[in-house]
């Protein structure tokens, strides 16, 4: 006789169909972990653009993924003082290192917050070792501003 029809075995093929449904449904749900929203996505492009631009003492660069009303660390901290330390730096030629962690996100409405650890380092340009370093716990919020997201709250702790 030939292949086994699942009608004479109606077990087997219940069986088999639970067994794929399951499949399909694990399949969907790795793939949904796995995958990060547009949002996510550009959410973490503008941190690595502002990484890429604190490398390069690029003030303008940095200042172009955070809000006008940017505040920092419960208002201690604003877009203006944000500039002023960027372009000291950039003035002085410092060499700047960058390294973000895994950033996570969570949704709060049509805001989003992002939190990662970020490690800054810094020194002379010719000093083949940073002179400073400092690792930050850092939790951003972001939010759509002309079609873009911008950084307008940001809270870090060393």
């Amino acid at each position: 006789m030939g292949v086994a029809s699942n009608a004479l075995y109606p077990c087997r093929a219940k069986w088999l169909r639970r067994t794929q449904a399951v499949c399909m449904l694990l399949v969907i749900a790795v793939s949904a972990g796995c995958q990060r929203t547009p949002a996510e996505q550009q959410i973490r492009q503008a941190i690595d653009a502002a990484a890429a631009a604190a490398r390069a003492n690029d003030t303008p660069g940095v200042l172009d993924v955070v809000a006008d009303d940017f505040t920092g660390n419960d208002g201690d901290f604003d877009r203006r003082g944000l500039h002023r330390l960027l372009a000291l730096r950039a003035l002085r030629q410092d060499k700047t290192g960058v390294l973000i962690g895994p950033v996570t996100f969570e949704h709060k409405g049509e805001r989003i917050v992002a939190s990662f650890n970020l490690v800054l380092t810094g020194g002379n340009p010719g000093a083949l070792l940073p002179e400073q370093s400092a690792v930050y716990a850092m939790t951003t919020a972001w939010r759509q501003e002309g079609g873009k997201w911008v950084c307008y709250n940001a809270a870090w702790t060393r």
